[in-house]
């Protein structure tokens, strides 16, 4: 969670400086960046993990956190400064986590967001376990059918090989300038051959590779299911 990255939007300066100030006596202190409303676009939250949204001019807030429900992967806490806005936005955006400014409420706003922090790196770590699934997935059947066509291939080498053995125990028998690619042909047939042998090897190491991914998938699937 230390390379996480945060994000702090808000007009109150001395709002982001608290809240800047008060991360630092985490053990984990993320990377923070603070804007102010004017500056904020649609994508402004892109490559953050979290979004705080303190303070902003009035009628800015709304659209900001619908910017950020179109951002996948990026959590959003508010804070709201009147009380009568938490029904709208528990309404209208509630996917976001809502930290009302009471008695204590830097501390609550720093247990949420490193809360959200969490579930954001174990659903990263998800992914890439997906991700890593489908990708030996793939090279697995694209080995299964090597390794069920490698017969045929074989034969077909074989072949190639016995009849290129042939014409060139009998040099005679074909022109001098098409010895030289009996030859060629006799090397290549000969490195193919070499190939399709590895992939009797490869058939163990991709069994292998399939049960490690499935198995960190299931582990961070039940990391997530774990999170409350």
């Amino acid at each position: 969670m230390s390379h996480a990255g945060v994000l702090i939007v808000s007009d109150d300066t001395e709002f982001a400086r608290m809240v800047a100030a008060r991360w630092q006596a985490e053990r984990h202190v993320p990377e923070i960046t603070i804007v102010t409303s004017d500056l904020w676009q649609a994508a402004s939250g892109s490559g953050y993990d979290l979004v705080i949204v303190g303070p902003v001019r009035s009628g800015t807030s709304l659209a900001i956190l619908s910017s950020l429900d179109a951002i996948a992967g990026t959590a959003a806490v508010y804070i709201p400064e009147e009380e009568q806005d938490l029904a709208l936005v528990r309404s209208e955006h509630p996917h976001a986590l809502i930290v009302p400014r009471q008695d204590g409420w830097i501390g609550t706003l720093i247990l949420v967001s490193n809360e959200a922090l969490r579930r954001a790196e174990a659903e990263g770590r998800a992914q890439k376990a997906v991700r890593l699934a489908l990708e030996c997935q793939s090279n697995a059947t694209l080995g299964r059918y090597m390794l069920e066509m490698r017969p045929s291939v074989n034969n077909a080498l074989t072949s190639v090989l016995g009849n290129a053995d042939l014409l060139l125990l009998e040099p005679g028998q074909i022109p001098a300038e098409c010895r030289e690619q009996v030859r060629t042909i006799h090397t290549m047939a000969l490195r193919l051959n070499e190939i399709m042998q590895r992939f009797s090897s490869l058939s163990a190491e991709m069994r292998a590779g399939e049960k490690e991914s499935q198995a960190e998938t299931v582990a961070a699937s039940q990391r997530v299911a774990a999170e409350p």
